[in-house]
């Protein structure tokens, strides 16, 4: 009888510690979803592949205290009513958080499902305000249009020494905030706006905005839009005979907006999240291992989801758990080196990050800078 007893004991202990250790050795899935097709679709392949990237070199590296990392993948197609499906089959797959590379309109449609189902979402992309004032599971790992804008206003007035500028903006969330960021700040640099014009998303051709442009004459242009706005505007400014200085955001970094733009692109600088002369082995090393895995240069896209992943992974490891709750607090308090550059996050979990500055020399985005003011890039905490 006691031997019976004994021995059922015993392979009671044995399961337990079969499961503990199955438990032990088992994925910690990461979510992630974007546009991966739809009109997002190369902006969320290229997020996807840095993602991916990510989490391989986690994993090179013993991955989180001896736990795998599992990308679990999802397609937002870039619309708001997919996203809340795909937030929905994410948090039903058991994932324990979610980078987003999503635009702004698909991630304010997921966050609140994701701040409902506390799981902490990263969000590597959107601007929209709405995301960290969803919760307290909210974080974004890029910086907020306004951030970003005043440093434009800096580039203008305080390193290319324009006074006389006229602002394009493309009638978008994103456009709007960088926009707004950039009047802030334009005085503090003796910027002076002349004029302001908007263009729609599905504009191509500028001809009678470019005329009132070069009737206006001014020493810069601060531009605001994507490659496949951006490239076309810059070709037809040029071809006009405009030479006043062009300034963007990081949103014209893709390769494409200089393939596109062609020897108009040339002189164009930047506020980027990509250090391209950056002698630094893990900015060398992502530039190098993106481009063989997908046969092209990273984008901004690419290096804030590669950094997204990379905070997140650094609090999963100061966290020592899997729990959600656990990875929130352990983010408030994360301070990570990311390619990016150093990052941690405020109260309100907006990132606080640098800007690098590109320019466009010899058909290549090169090293232009840096803009490293705390407090002109302070992100808002309320």
């Amino acid at each position: 009888m006691l031997l019976s007893k004994f021995r059922w004991l015993v392979g009671l202990f044995l399961a337990a510690a079969l499961i503990q250790g199955a438990q032990a050795q088992s994925a910690i899935k990461v979510g992630f979803h974007a546009g991966l097709t739809g009109p997002a679709a190369a902006d969320g392949n290229a997020a996807l592949a840095a993602a991916k990237l990510a989490i391989d070199q986690a994993n090179a590296q013993g991955g989180v205290n001896g736990r795998k990392l599992e990308l679990v993948v999802e397609d937002d197609q870039g619309k708001p009513e997919q996203a809340a499906q795909v937030a929905n089959r994410l948090i039903g797959a058991g994932v324990r958080a979610v980078v987003s590379a999503a635009y702004s309109a698909p991630a304010r449609a997921a966050a609140p499902l994701f701040q409902k189902a506390q799981l902490p979402y990263v969000v590597a992309v959107s601007a929209a305000p709405e995301i960290t004032h969803a919760g307290n599971y909210m974080f974004r790992a890029t910086s907020v249009g306004e951030v970003q804008g005043r440093a434009g206003a800096k580039v203008v007035g305080g390193t290319l020494h324009k006074k006389r500028v006229v602002v394009l903006t493309i009638k978008t969330d994103f456009g709007k905030t960088l926009v707004a960021g950039f009047k802030e700040a334009a005085p503090r640099f003796g910027v002076e706006i002349v004029k302001e014009y908007e263009y729609a998303p599905s504009d191509r051709q500028f001809g009678p905005l470019i005329a009132s442009i070069k009737a206006d004459n001014p020493q810069a242009i601060y531009v605001t839009g994507f490659y496949f706005t951006g490239g076309p505007l810059v070709a037809q400014l040029r071809s006009a005979g405009i030479t006043a200085d062009i300034v963007g955001a990081e949103s014209l970094s893709p390769q494409q907006f200089i393939d596109i733009a062609g020897p108009a692109a040339e002189g164009t600088v930047i506020t980027n999240v990509i250090d391209w002369g950056s002698q630094l082995p893990d900015m060398v090393e992502f530039l190098k291992r993106y481009e063989t895995a997908t046969g092209a240069p990273a984008a901004a896209v690419a290096a804030t989801t590669h950094a997204a992943v990379t905070v997140l992974v650094t609090a999963l490891r100061k966290a020592r758990s899997d729990e959600p709750a656990s990875i929130r607090a352990a983010l408030e308090t994360t301070q990570a080196m990311t390619i990016m550059g150093p990052i941690s996050f405020n109260k309100l979990r907006e990132v606080k990050k640098n800007f690098f500055l590109s320019i466009v020399r010899n058909g290549k985005w090169q090293s232009f800078g840096v803009i490293d003011d705390a407090a002109l890039l302070a992100p808002p905490e309320q």
